[in-house]
């Protein structure tokens, strides 16, 4: 029974193989015959993909390491003089989680007066010209007492700084040499997101090393003057300095920072814009310095909610904090509180542009900017004057107390008038002094000590007329105050108890 049953079995399913194997062969003869599923050679595949190798070999003679030293200077406690704001700085910049931070216990070894140069760091840079001129980041040569340069055949030479510009972190260093090999400066605007690009560089001290990635995003606001190129290469500690390279052979950038949380690569890599890089470079080596522009004002981003509170629209602009006294903008007519959304017809799209815009105009020229005040736009002219290092702001000493008057129910403040003597002080013409905040004021982060300036972009004069315009308030509408804090302005939407 049972091989019977074995055979019928046999017998049952041979048709049924012969059918397969029939199809498996027609299958084969249409796919041989079909453009589309023929297979496709492993060599023809690699055709999409990009090859550095001839990149590496143009581009790879003219980038350097660059190696500084730096003598001790003691100082308290027997450590060298900025080591720790030298350490602090370097681990900010990589994102390095800070180790043995001031005021720990760990033993730190004292430099003594005979050792000699110490070892400062290690970082790249690349030759722009063929006499010498080398670029690299201002942090790879801050404070070195000597600057290194070796190039790919092992000569090494010692450089001079020409200059350094912290604020965009680009520095020129000169070897005295000829003939040398030279990198091609690429245009940033034709620089695509998606688009492969290189770098080379000594990460850890390991020179000449090869990484490649694409452009993650452009125009990063990671910097008070440049919009960053964000990347996927692979940079850490030493690639600092060394150029970003397009597919083209072209310097496209100056690799200078990462987000990390460990100090090591985390796929996220900044690069300064070549064309920012080649316009500071210009000024250092002509006068060893960079010029800029300001107009003496602190800002801040516009926040969506204070834009749709106040008219504006859309969050865009760059919000006046404070205003410098005796400064262009104040001279030109600058209120804190204003919303400056235009410079010369170009648009401020977010408030790092301004900075950026000022910073470009040559000193002594006079610019338009288009403000937006309480829910109307003007222009006023203002007049650049040369950037100077940052003095630190004197805070307002508080106003001093008055009689509170009656709270104001629907926005849960209490408030009152100004002295004269508190107004010139604070250099202001109107406005009131928050007593107390309760209820929906104080949710909106309102607090004793306050000066409200303005509340639904009606200027406040004093108490009474503040409570006139709370008391016409739309309870079911966010209300919006400009509110000053010490030497500071902002913008405070006040959801009033009514609204949920």
């Amino acid at each position: 029974m049972s091989t019977t049953l074995a055979r019928t079995s046999s017998t049952r399913f041979a048709p049924a193989a012969a059918v397969r194997r029939g199809l498996a062969l027609m299958l084969m003869a249409t796919a041989l015959a079909s453009p589309l599923l023929t297979p496709v050679p492993a060599q023809a595949q690699a055709q999409g993909l990009p090859d550095f190798t001839e990149l590496v070999e143009r581009v790879g003679p003219a980038v350097v390491n660059i190696r500084t030293t730096e003598r001790p200077r003691t100082a308290r406690g027997g450590l060298p003089e900025g080591a720790e704001e030298d350490m602090l700085e370097f681990f900010r910049r990589f994102g390095i989680p800070i180790p043995n931070a001031p005021g720990g216990n760990s033993p730190r070894r004292t430099p003594q007066p005979d050792e000699g140069p110490q070892r400062g760091g290690v970082g790249s840079g690349f030759i722009l010209s063929a006499d010498g001129f080398v670029m690299t980041n201002a942090h790879v040569v801050e404070s070195a007492d000597e600057v290194f340069v070796t190039l790919t055949d092992k000569r090494e030479f010692k450089a001079r700084v020409i200059g350094a510009d912290k604020r965009t972190d680009v520095a020129i260093v000169k070897i005295d040499a000829a003939g040398l090999p030279f990198v091609r400066i690429g245009d940033v605007n034709r620089l695509k997101v998606g688009e492969w690009v290189m770098a080379i560089g000594s990460p850890f001290g390991l020179e000449n090393t090869v990484t490649a990635g694409i452009v993650s995003a452009k125009a990063r606001d990671t910097g008070d003057y440049l919009p960053l190129i964000q990347t996927d290469v692979a940079i850490n500690p030493g690639n600092s300095g060394g150029p970003l390279i397009n597919l083209r052979g072209e310097v496209v950038g100056i690799n200078s920072q990462i987000y990390s949380r460990s100090g090591g690569f985390m796929g996220i890599s900044f690069a300064i814009p070549i064309d920012e890089a080649i316009r500071v470079s210009e000024q250092l080596r002509a006068t060893g310095r960079v010029v800029r522009g300001r107009i003496g004002v602190q800002i801040a981003a516009v926040g969506k909610d204070v834009a749709e509170s106040i008219g504006l629209g859309k969050p865009t602009g760059a919000l006046v904090q404070s205003v410098e006294a005796g400064g262009p903008s104040e001279k030109g007519g600058v209120e804190p509180g204003d919303i400056i959304t235009k410079v010369d017809g170009r648009v401020v799209e977010k408030f790092g542009d301004l900075p950026r815009l000022i910073g470009a105009t040559k000193p002594g020229q006079k610019v338009t900017l288009q403000v937006f005040r309480r829910g109307a736009y003007r222009d006023l002219a203002v007049t650049v004057v040369e950037l100077e290092p940052a003095q630190p702001s004197r805070r307002a000493s508080a106003p001093e107390s008055a009689k509170p008057a009656a709270p104001v129910s629907a926005l849960g403040l209490s408030v009152t008038d100004l002295s004269d003597a508190q107004k010139k002080e604070l250099k202001v013409k109107g406005g009131v002094r928050v007593e107390s905040a309760d209820g929906a004021a104080a949710r909106s982060g309102l607090r004793e000590g306050d000066v409200i300036l303005a509340l639904d972009n009606t200027e406040v004069t004093g108490a009474r007329q503040f409570e006139t315009i709370a008391a016409r308030v739309d309870k079911s509408k966010p209300v919006t105050a400009l509110v000053r804090r010490g030497d500071w302005v902002n913008y405070i939407v006040i959801r009033p108890l009514a609204t949920r």
